[in-house]
């Protein structure tokens, strides 16, 4: 009985907050699917990385906030909707409601169908901005939950390298704790620059944080 009083006081303190939340109550007045959109918005801004006329591929793009901005973003005067100078791929294992000019594919891109699909998307051309919000589902075991997070940070890591463009970027969304620091390894042997971020919308009680690699040190030779 404590363990399910403990549990409701926790997420009726959680719902608190996020009706409380500014970044959720901007989501809902900007016609955002999730206060995410923010946490990539704040990591554009100040490094500078999608720029019009860019191909980006969202990984784990559902419900659809990341590809949200992108599209704006690559819009000339940032609608929602209409002209847009650029391609946005988006895949996840999820469904996720369709996003004007915004090729969605649903399924686990380490599926070899699914990441031709994607490379059928992309028309063999190379991308300039991956980014990828993935997370697993956590079990509350660390170890564990640290290997499923460096899984599949590895796995985006990997679909970048061997698809962006030199100057590429990728953004990834990493936790702090067991095995952040080989993470950033990872990124420094395949980024010429890494940068940790930790946006203002993220929670300051949550772990996430995110790194940017940006410039591949091997470029791609296919």
């Amino acid at each position: 009985m404590k363990t399910k009083t403990k549990s409701k006081k926790v997420n009726k303190a959680w719902l608190n907050d996020h009706v409380n939340d500014p970044y959720v109550k901007q989501a809902q007045k900007d016609g955002y699917r999730a206060r995410a959109a923010y946490k990539l918005k704040e990591i554009d801004e100040q490094l500078g990385l999608i720029r019009s006329g860019d191909r980006v591929v969202d990984l784990g793009s559902t419900p659809g906030a990341w590809s949200q901005y992108v599209r704006r973003r690559l819009a000339p005067e940032g609608a929602a909707a209409g002209q847009l100078a650029g391609a946005i791929v988006a895949v996840d294992i999820l469904p996720m409601e369709p996003i004007e000019g915004v090729h969605f594919i649903h399924g686990d891109f380490r599926e070899d169908a699914v990441l031709e699909q994607v490379e059928s998307a992309l028309e063999g051309r190379a991308v300039d901005v991956v980014v990828s919000d993935m997370a697993p589902n956590l079990s509350g075991v660390a170890s564990v939950d640290a290997a499923r997070v460096a899984h599949l940070i590895e796995l985006a890591v990997d679909f970048a390298s061997r698809h962006l463009q030199p100057d590429g970027a990728l953004v990834a969304k990493v936790f702090h704790g067991s095995g952040y620091a080989q993470l950033v390894e990872l990124f420094r042997q395949h980024f010429r620059t890494v940068k940790p971020i930790k946006p203002k919308a993220s929670r300051d009680r949550s772990a996430e944080t995110f790194l940017v690699g940006m410039g591949l040190k091997e470029p791609r030779t296919r």
